[in-house]
């Protein structure tokens, strides 16, 4: 591979995998009224790709920070 193929494949990827690690550390920070919630919102959210744009769409106003 040449390095104009290497720095395409990297654009297209790196959004999406910093997309999914903040949707997960999201999920992890929030309250999502049960563990059972918590946990298919992190599954959801820990799929690469389209993961982290589901929890954007449907999951992230459903959890709230919790007060300390």
């Amino acid at each position: 591979m040449d390095l104009h193929t290497v720095v395409v494949v990297l654009a297209i990827v790196a959004p999406f995998f910093f997309g999914t690690i903040w949707a997960t550390v999201n999920v992890a920070q929030k309250d999502f009224g049960t563990l059972g919630k918590k946990a298919m919102w992190l599954f959801v959210a820990a799929i690469p790709f389209v993961g982290f744009i589901i929890y954007l769409i449907f999951g992230m106003r459903k959890g709230k920070i919790p007060a300390d």
